[in-house]
């Protein structure tokens, strides 16, 4: 696959017109190269062919890993118009796995990057876009396996229902149901943890600007909305993403001040938990679950409460790269088995055959649940001289993932019959 070349390969091709796709241009883009060349090359492809989907298609990716959202997506749109599916991979492979993904349009939080998972293996994947109304299409490419890459939110709720009536006729295997994933709102999916054995969920309500800025002049209780709750408390606007626009409010002015700088209609709210460790820092984890088996993928450490992996400073700071490496290599035999019965709670509730989730733990011991989504970017782009540890880890989770497509196209159950809804058939925790 495409996935191991190097700038100067891509560049160097004068015939080639496949797509480069969103984990090769990311993992450039990651070590910081320059893609402006091949930005250039991309524009020449289309002055001799117009219509060539995949260079419009790779140039939206580079526009969205720029900045620039807005001509990102006009220029999504315009591939869009000449044909909703894109191959990465070789056309056929007799021992690899046809996959096929149902993707939304839109910026690159949109859908679960699937490309990530499958990078350096033999499978085929196609990724097919579609909205709200669709028909599929019969012409669509021979597949074994049929995963729903849709993210969670607002906009792709309706799209979300509408495949859900697609696939109750699919003719192949499908990974994750649509209705499983419409349930992973904060709020949706804080309902369906709460009051789970070993977890800590607290609970996420959603409320509009107006009964917020309410709460600020002290004129709604913050339990009329949250009933454990009281200051501080933790306010994000719906489907932000990468903490924007998240803040802990401690106060009603804080309420104030912070109304005063975003500009959305609707937020989330909810308890904010102290979950620093005895040495002052915060840990976040991610952990992916796939056919119901946990697997850590990363583990930031940070002085600030709201923790990120880049701004963590994990690669300036070797003692914490160290116990991330620690972390990964004992997860199985120690954090997984410590907090064995609430990872099995979280893989039995959401019914998802990949899901991941970023947690910590509360200074009582409980898995501490931050955010639910089966779109969180899972990738091996980290400089493996920088973390030597985190290849290995990694192809543990994509070997995982393989594992997962061959079993279901082995099972072979079709969506909506009985063995497939089966509570034998659930995803369970394996160790």
């Amino acid at each position: 696959m495409k996935h191991e070349m190097t700038l100067e390969n891509i560049l160097s091709m004068e015939s080639e017109d496949s797509l480069i796709g969103l984990a090769v241009l990311a993992k450039l883009a990651f070590s910081g190269a320059d893609l402006s060349p091949l930005g250039s090359k991309l524009l020449q492809r289309l002055e001799m062919n117009p219509n060539d989907s995949n260079a419009l298609m790779d140039l939206s990716i580079i526009l969205h890993m720029k900045g620039n959202r807005d001509l990102g997506i006009a220029m999504q749109d315009q591939a869009l118009s000449i044909s909703p599916l894109y191959r990465l991979g070789p056309d056929a492979l007799p021992s690899g796995i046809r996959l096929l993904a149902l993707v939304s349009p839109g910026d690159l939080t949109e859908n679960n990057a699937v490309e990530f998972l499958v990078e350096g293996s033999n499978t085929v994947l196609d990724m097919l876009y579609v909205k709200e109304g669709t028909v599929i299409p019969e012409n669509i490419p021979d597949h074994d396996v049929l995963i729903i890459a849709v993210s969670e939110s607002d906009k792709n709720r309706s799209l979300l229902n509408h495949i859900g009536q697609l696939v109750t006729i699919w003719p192949k295997p499908v990974i994750n149901l649509p209705d499983r994933i419409a349930r992973l709102s904060r709020d949706g999916a804080s309902s369906i943890l709460k009051n789970q054995q070993g977890i800590e969920m607290p609970l996420t309500a959603r409320i509009d600007r107006n009964d917020l800025e309410k709460i600020g002049n002290q004129q709604i209780a913050i339990t009329e909305y949250i009933s454990d709750a009281n200051f501080p408390i933790i306010a994000r606007p719906v489907d932000s993403h990468k903490g924007i626009g998240l803040s802990k409010l401690d106060t009603y002015l804080d309420v104030l001040d912070y109304l005063k700088n975003r500009s959305e209609t609707e937020f989330y709210i909810s308890r904010f938990i102290d979950y620093s460790g005895s040495d002052g820092l915060f840990r976040k984890y991610r952990i992916v679950f796939i056919d119901g088996s946990p697997f850590v993928c990363h583990m930031a450490i940070s002085d600030n409460w709201m923790v990120h992996y880049l701004s963590a400073g994990m690669a300036e700071n070797p003692e914490r790269r160290d116990e991330e490496a620690s972390f990964m290599a004992s997860f199985d035999g120690k954090f997984a088995v410590k907090h064995k019965v609430a990872l099995q709670n979280i893989a039995n509730s959401l019914e998802l055959e990949y899901v991941g989730i970023d947690c910590g733990e509360t200074k009582d011991g409980k898995l501490l649940v931050f955010e639910v989504d089966t779109s969180m970017t899972i990738h091996s782009m980290d400089s493996e001289e920088i973390f030597p540890y985190k290849k290995v880890q990694m192809n543990k989770v994509f070997n995982a993932f393989n594992g997962l497509l061959k079993k279901t196209k082995n099972n072979g159950f079709l969506q909506g019959s009985p063995e497939k809804n089966s509570s034998s058939n659930r995803a369970t925790v394996n160790y």
